[in-house]
């Protein structure tokens, strides 16, 4: 959280889709581009952090990711996926993977042959702290390795739920990321 990063957002995602989903537009099919046009693009921002995040982009792992990824560390770039873990994590990724799970419907969307690929966890939360909390303790899950984020695409909502997810964090020595582009820019596009 604060670091500098340059987005790269693939399309197309999974069902169930997340019903609070701030990104639909990247659900479906997108524009297809050439990972040389790509790495044009991410120099011309002079940042040495990219996050590569969706949809769900290890849908693309096969397609190209997977060479895209390593493009990027030849050229001495750091990454960070950030993935709901449905469509799963591939062995071989080089990158640091963000694993989002899901709750939807009253169950996660996470294939659990993947947890042992994941960095870290990033949950996404307006009042359902307890199923998160059970998620976390039913796989041991170390604190350090937890970030908690309100939901919300825009400044009021992250404001509305930043106490409760402050609070939850304390009191279990998680990490607390609010979206600070939303609470800097609002629900601004392209920041």
């Amino acid at each position: 959280m604060g670091r500098p990063a340059t987005f790269i957002r693939l399309s197309g995602c999974l069902k169930p889709y997340c019903p609070w989903c701030d990104t639909p537009q990247a659900r479906e099919k997108g524009a297809t581009t050439g990972i040389e046009t790509l790495l044009e693009q991410v120099a011309g921002f002079k940042n040495n952090f990219i996050v590569i995040t969706g949809g769900e982009p290890f849908l693309q792992w096969e397609t190209g990711l997977c060479k895209l990824e390593q493009a990027l560390i030849d050229l001495g770039y750091t990454i960070q996926y950030e993935t709901s873990g449905k469509a799963g994590i591939p062995a071989t990724v080089k990158g640091h993977v963000v694993c989002s799970p899901k709750f939807i419907a009253g169950r996660w969307q996470l294939d659990p042959d993947v947890l042992s690929r994941v960095d870290d966890f990033k949950f996404v939360v307006s009042d359902d702290f307890p199923a998160v909390e059970d998620f976390i303790q039913a796989h041991a899950i170390p604190a350090t390795r937890v970030w908690i984020m309100p939901r919300g695409a825009t400044r009021a909502a992250q404001l509305n739920r930043l106490a409760a997810a402050w609070n939850f964090c304390a009191d279990r020595k998680y990490n607390l990321s609010p979206r600070l582009h939303t609470l800097a820019f609002d629900n601004r596009r392209g920041i």
